[in-house]
């Protein structure tokens, strides 16, 4: 396999694994745990913003890297919007609360509405992958 190959390869994997943490999040919504269901709006957005880095040649090293990078490639070009940045920038932070602040507690009312602005975000970057090909 080449590295060009390769490269589409992994970018298609994370496509799918934001496909599968996303309605991963969705299962987990049905019991209501809505911290859990944080985390995987956010990993779902994530998988997918670091595929879109990967298809354009750019990485990052960390999780706030993947949103900076997003931010300074992406954002600042016009491709994607501020509101859908300030989307991910919120997932990225309500995801830190809900895994490191023990005093935080996310309910329903908190999650429930981020579902689908999370599937759409994942939706629009996979549009913008497939139509680079």
């Amino acid at each position: 396999m080449s590295e060009e190959e390769e490269r589409k390869e992994i970018i298609n994997l994370r496509l799918q694994k934001a496909k599968d943490t996303l309605l991963d999040a969705k299962e987990i919504a049905e019991l209501e745990r809505w911290v859990a269901v944080a985390n995987r709006l956010y990993y779902a957005c994530f998988y997918a913003s670091t595929a879109l880095l990967l298809k354009f040649g750019h990485t990052a090293h960390t999780h706030s890297g993947v949103v900076g990078m997003i931010g300074l490639q992406f954002v600042e070009k016009n491709i994607i919007s501020k509101e859908q940045n300030k989307f991910y920038r919120k997932m990225f932070e309500l995801r830190q609360k809900g895994d490191y602040d023990d005093w935080i507690t996310l309910g329903k009312a908190d999650v429930q509405p981020l579902i689908a602005p999370a599937e759409e975000y994942i939706c629009f970057l996979e549009q913008l992958i497939m139509q680079k090909e």
